[in-house]
């Protein structure tokens, strides 16, 4: 059931911004039409994934992406909500959150079942932390690049900016954390009360 519900979510995200990349190129909006385009490549991940592979999804994560996806391209760059100012530091902060989700998925699949019992709460902490901090780290080296190679304006107010996006991804990755180690901790003192 996941697996299908996340077919048609990404596949009505990606038919939604191929029709506005034809309507934008097709009206000479070739910024729009370009940000639409990357909405279908984004959007196809988790299709790609879906159709492709046998990996099985978290629900919630991939329709949280999806979300942020819609408030990044559709909201942010086509409807020009990052003009607001605040709007690009709250897309930031939701992304870091969602890397921090994405980091605790990630650590379950990777540890093995039993180690769960013996995990160390700082240490989830740290990893779902660390795991949104560099996801912040790469979508601002893939900025840099892209101003520097392609002459974008990704970057636009510079080391500020930069420093600000960077900020809010640890941030929303700092409260994710933190929930998470919290969680472990409880885990924990349950496991030991009933062993």
């Amino acid at each position: 059931m996941n697996r299908k519900l996340v077919i048609i979510l990404s596949l009505l995200y990606v038919l939604f911004m191929a029709a506005l990349a034809v309507y934008y190129f097709t009206n000479g909006v070739s910024f729009k039409g370009t940000v639409a385009i990357g909405g279908v490549v984004c959007g196809a991940v988790p299709l790609f994934l879906a159709l492709f592979t046998k990996l099985q999804f978290n629900l919630p994560i991939v329709i949280s992406y999806l979300i942020f996806l819609v408030g990044s391209q559709y909201f942010g760059s086509i409807l020009g909500w990052y003009g607001l100012g605040w709007w690009d530091t709250f897309m930031h902060f939701v992304s870091g959150a969602i890397l921090a989700f994405s980091g605790i998925a990630l650590y379950e699949r990777l540890i093995h079942r039993n180690a769960g019992d013996e995990i160390s709460p700082w240490f989830v902490f740290l990893f779902t932390l660390s795991f949104a901090a560099f996801g912040g780290v790469l979508w601002e080296v893939y900025e840099f690049s892209s101003d520097q190679f392609f002459n974008m304006t990704l970057q636009g107010g510079g080391n500020k900016d930069t420093m600000t996006d960077l900020i809010a991804d640890t941030i929303g990755g700092l409260v994710i954390a933190i929930v998470a180690g919290i969680k472990t901790r409880a885990k924990l003192k349950k496991n030991i009360y009933e062993g």
